[in-house]
This record gives C-alpha cells, sequence and structure tokens, in this order.
C-alpha cells in the first residue's frame, strides 16, 4: 500500500511553490518585506529543484576503483556519491536547467547571426570605465578563483569556428578563429569537464596525480611554498601547462598563495592538536577544512558583497547558518535536520534526484569579463599613496609578469591596492579592450567578447527571452522593456532586429538590476538554484560534515573564520584597512584616513 503522506506533501509543497512563483512574477521579490522575500524565493527554489534539473547522462569515461578511505576527498572528484562515483568528477558532462529538447547548439547560420565580432565591437566595447562602487577588485578575482576549481571544457582544436570580420574591422586576422568546445555525440550534444563540479578547492590541490603529489612538502601535511606562499616555480609551470596559463594573473596569485598559506596554517593547528595524524591524514583533512573554509567565505561573504539586496545578504547565510542565525547556530550546533533552520552544512544530503553537475546555464550567467578593469594603482599600505605614481596596465599583470610584479611590490601593499580599487560594472559598454585583443605567449590573438557570445550559442544555452521563459519569468517585450536606457535600446535594434535574437549575455548585461545587485535578476535565478545545489548535494558538506571527518578542531576552524580573518592571520598589518568595513570585498578604508586620525 503507498503512503500517502509523503505524496500528499509534495503536492502542497508543489503548490507553495507555484504560489510563490506568482507572488514574484506579479509583485517582485525585491519589493517585498525581507521575511516575505525570503519564503518567496525559498518556494521559488523548490519549483527550480522540482522542474529546472535535467542530467545529461552517466560519466563516459573510466573511474578510478573506490578509494581506501572514503572520507577524504579524491583528486579527480570521484566517489563523493558512493552510490553514483562518477557524479561531479572530471570528466563527467555539463547538466542542464532546461528540458533536453531547448539545449540544442544553435545551426551553422544562427551561430554566426548575428556576427559576435559585432555584437562585441558594438555593444561590448569599453569608451568609459563604469566602476562598481559597492565592490573592490579582490571580488572580481574571487569568482576567477573559484570558477578554475569549477569549470572548465575541453577544446577541440581540429575543427575551429570561423567568424568573418566586417569591413573595417582592424582584427590583425582573417577571419578570427576560435577553437569549438569538444562535444560527445548525441541528441543534444554533451560536453565533459576537465575540473571536477565538487567544491573543493581544486585549483589549489589540483586535479591530477601528478599535480596534487608535486606540491606536497611531505611535513605535517603541509604544501611546500616560496616567499610569495605560491608553489614553487618548476611546480608553479606544471599547473600553467593546462588552459589556466591563458588567464592567470596577480589577482588570482594573491588569492592562490593566501588559501594555501591557510591550508599550512590548518595543518599547523591540526598537528599540535592531533599528534598522533600522519603527514597524509594532516593533508586529507586540511583539505577539507579548506574547501569548507572557502566555500563558507563564498556563501557569506563574497556573494553578500554582490548582491546587497537586504533579502539576498539574508537568504546567502540562511544557507550556510540557518535562518535561526549565526549565533543559534554556533551556541547550540543544528536544531534538527532542516535547511531552513539550521542551513545546509550537517543537513541531509539532497541531489532533488538528479545525479549532482554544475550546468550549462550556470557556466553562462557567469561570464563576468567586466569585472576587470583597465588598470591597477599601486598603493602603499602604510599611508595610502600611490607608490611611485605607478599605475599598471592590466596586460602587465598577467601570468607572464605575475612573478615580477609579486617580486617589485609586498604582497601586502598589492592586497591593500585590490581592496583600494573598484572592479568593473556587469554592463554593455563595458567590457575590457584588452581582453578584446588578448595577446597570450604561444597562442593566437583572442577577441574573448566574440568567444563568450560564441560559447553560449555553440553550447545549446537558450537566448535570452527564451532562457527566461525556461524559468517561468516573462520575457521582453520589446528592446525598451529590455532596458530601461533608451540609447541602449536603440543599439540593441540595429544589432538584433528582433527582441528575440538577444544572446544571454547581452540581455544579462542589459536589463535593469534590483537593489544593491551587481549582476541581473534573470542570472540569479539559476544562482537561487546552484548556489544551494552545490552545498546540499556534497556529502562533505552535509552528512560528512561533521567530527569524526574533520575532527572537532577542523570543524571549529570552519566555523570561526571567514575572509577577514583568513587575511588578517597572514597579513596583521590589513588590519586598520579593514577596519570598520562590513565585508571584506566591499571597498576597504584609505590607511590615510587612519594616519590622519591619529595624529
Amino acid at each position: 500500500m503507498v503512503d500517502a503522506q509523503p505524496t500528499r506533501a509534495r503536492s502542497v509543497s508543489r503548490a507553495l511553490s507555484r504560489f510563490a512563483e506568482q507572488i514574484d512574477r506579479r509583485v517582485g521579490w525585491s519589493r517585498l518585506p525581507t521575511l516575505l522575500g525570503l519564503a518567496v524565493l525559498a518556494g521559488s527554489r523548490e519549483r527550480l529543484r522540482a522542474e529546472n534539473l535535467h542530467g545529461s547522462g552517466p560519466h563516459p569515461g573510466e573511474l578510478p576503483p573506490e578509494p581506501e578511505h572514503p572520507h577524504v576527498r579524491t583528486i579527480d572528484g570521484s566517489w563523493n556519491d558512493l552510490d553514483d562515483p562518477g557524479a561531479g568528477a572530471v570528466g563527467c558532462r555539463f547538466g542542464r536547467n532546461f528540458p533536453p529538447a531547448h539545449t540544442f547548439p544553435e545551426s551553422a547560420e544562427r551561430l554566426l547571426d548575428p556576427n559576435p565580432r559585432t555584437v562585441s565591437r558594438t555593444l561590448l566595447t569599453r569608451d568609459t570605465f563604469t566602476p562598481a562602487t559597492s565592490l573592490n577588485l579582490l571580488a572580481a578575482a574571487w569568482i576567477q578563483f573559484e570558477v578554475h576549481d569549477w569549470l572548465s571544457h575541453a577544446a577541440d582544436d581540429d575543427r575551429p569556428h570561423e567568424v568573418p570580420l566586417d569591413p573595417g574591422d582592424p582584427w590583425p586576422e582573417h577571419p578570427m578563429t576560435v577553437p569549438r568546445t569538444a562535444a560527445l555525440p548525441g541528441e543534444p550534444p554533451t560536453y565533459t569537464t576537465e575540473q571536477s563540479h565538487w567544491w573543493d578547492a581544486s585549483q589549489i590541490y589540483g586535479s591530477t596525480a601528478e599535480f596534487a603529489d608535486s606540491i606536497r612538502s611531505k611535513d605535517r601535511g603541509m604544501i611546500a611554498v616560496d616567499e610569495h606562499g605560491l608553489p614553487p616555480v618548476d611546480i608553479e609551470q606544471l599547473a600553467l601547462r593546462d588552459d589556466t596559463a591563458a588567464n592567470f594573473w596577480v589577482g588570482l596569485a594573491l588569492l592562490h598563495s593566501l588559501f594555501t598559506r591557510e591550508h599550512n596554517a590548518i595543518c599547523l593547528r591540526l598537528s599540535r592538536r592531533y599528534p598522533e595524524l600522519t603527514d597524509q591524514q594532516l593533508y586529507d583533512t586540511a583539505r577539507l577544512v579548506n574547501a569548507a573554509l572557502i566555500a563558507k567565505i563564498h556563501t557569506v561573504d563574497w556573494t553578500p558583497a554582490l548582491i546587497a539586496h537586504p533579502t539576498t545578504v539574508a537568504a546567502m547565510r540562511a544557507n550556510w547558518f540557518g535562518v535561526l542565525g549565526e549565533d543559534v547556530r554556533n551556541r547550540f550546533g543544528r536544531l534538527g535536520g532542516s535547511e531552513i533552520l539550521s542551513g545546509i552544512p550537517g543537513a541531509p544530503i539532497d541531489d532533488s534526484g538528479v545525479p549532482y553537475s554544475l550546468t550549462e546555464e550556470f557556466v553562462a550567467v557567469y561570464r563576468m569579463h567586466p569585472l576587470i578593469p583597465d588598470t591597477l594603482t599601486l598603493r602603499d599600505l602604510a599611508d595610502d599613496t600611490v607608490e611611485n605614481e605607478r599605475e599598471l596596465d592590466f596586460p602587465d599583470l598577467g601570468v607572464a609578469h605575475v612573478r615580477e610584479r609579486l617580486a617589485e611590490t609586498p604582497m601586502a601593499d598589492l592586497l591593500y591596492s585590490f581592496g583600494r580599487a573598484n572592479p568593473g560594472a556587469l554592463t554593455l559598454h563595458n567590457y575590457p579592450k584588452h581582453l578584446q585583443d588578448l595577446r597570450r605567449p604561444g597562442y593566437p590573438p583572442l577577441d574573448l567578447a566574440t568567444v563568450d557570445i560564441l560559447r553560449v550559442r555553440e553550447r545549446g544555452v537558450p537566448r535570452y527571452n527564451e532562457f527566461r521563459r525556461q524559468l517561468r519569468l516573462a520575457p521582453a517585450g520589446s528592446f525598451e522593456e529590455l532596458t530601461d536606457d533608451p540609447a541602449w535600446a536603440r543599439e540593441l535594434r540595429e544589432v538584433y532586429g528582433d527582441v528575440e535574437n538577444v544572446d544571454l549575455m547581452i540581455g544579462l548585461y542589459a536589463e535593469p538590476k534590483p537593489e544593491g545587485f551587481g549582476f541581473s535578476d534573470t542570472a540569479f535565478r539559476i544562482f537561487v538554484l546552484m548556489a544551494s545545489r552545490r552545498l546540499a548535494a556534497d556529502r562533505f558538506f552535509t552528512t560528512d560534515f561533521r567530527p569524526e571527518v574533520y575532527t572537532e578542531a577542523g570543524l571549529a576552524w570552519v566555523r570561526d573564520n571567514d575572509m577577514r580573518s583568513v587575511l588578517l592571520r597572514h597579513f596583521p598589518t590589513l588590519a586598520p584597512a579593514l577596519d570598520g568595513v562590513g565585508n571584506p570585498f566591499a571597498p576597504w578604508r584609505s590607511t590615510a584616513e587612519e594616519r590622519n586620525t591619529e595624529r
């Protein structure tokens, strides 16, 4: 006999979710009081979980055998899900947020209509820098640091796309060639990842046995580092043989150094508390702790800085601490299994019935290159003066110059300079020109904006209006409805002709944003779903987030730390700049003000 109780509960839940979406569509969650807005977002998330998660098929490759010790993260992300060891592992397929029928790549003709290079030059080129004044440049470096942990497609260099150029285009080569994304055949085709999809800090620890072993010091679980807190140069070159080399820069180096140092600090704490642990046990446990701390920082520091509406700030903190709040969680621990009351860490695992992976739609909404400014002013931490009146162009911060920059400027000064600088706003006409003419040693020149447009079309992510329909949002009925800027509406009409043709990324940059938001409300819908999924589907954040796996000291480290404490642990001289700053990813205080106050 079928138990009617769960079925009835699911029916009630679905009805409430639909009701929440109706309120959202008619009023808008951002216009509601915080508690009601939270309820509407929670209801919308439940419907997204039910209707906007679609698997793309099993892992297509061979997987390693089950590890001898199941309570450690594997190098390639396999065996995180013990019932589906390929879920989220290196080589798994990207999932989808929309049904397969809506994920076919654009046809050959449609792929270049309108020409993505024309879109880049006409709608994206930055003529005047528009800053995101509520954020600092560390926020821009952070998301790239995180993306390197989550997302990497394999390329098919043998059959590049050829993008024709308009008359008068100054591009040095004709036509522009862009490598295809390697695809597995199927209807529709699927795409595989070269990074694990789990939140496992693979950007630090690597995804291959060769690299993972090369960084080990074999001393109390620690990672071998040089004077900059980075792996020695020969090991760094091993890491940069992959596509990270194309976009490694000083901002990434700062965060790699910071969280490599953090790993070693965790190891020292664990080794003092648990002297019986072996080097391997210390390393594995410190990796769990470090990865969890990074996930916490992204959830309660970075995301609230980027989407600083009171409702979304409360929602992100509730993802980690629950609606009962941080004080209750830290004092009493979990109160039952509810993720709503006590947060996701330590709750029962929940993959919503779909094998875990990140999605192509998630990749598409994380295209945030306008965050990168054109220059960085180097400031002296001691008094905020500009170091030798130095303003560096961003190409001078790239992979070929990272060690040079780190050698000539103290890391605390670099961090302070990033904390005082603003990234770019995620809008039209704010794409960095140097990324539209990207020159990298050993690579042909590239217009990254053209690539961004082409990738979304190539991988079968719908264009803007259809994307909204698949999320049960109203499509834009006209260019004037899409954007509140009349000049932009005219430009969009000239390029696209029909509002149905507008590319997803262009629509995301053009639409008005909710109060306090650094990116669009449309992109936020994917985030509502995937931000919690990355935690809830991972047993190391749910059923294995416990002392027997992390140790008591490890869990305490995650509980007691955040981005501010990490920065101050390794660079205590940053304290005056962070004094009174509510979020470390918001602009820091000028130390010149502190100096004047002391006088």
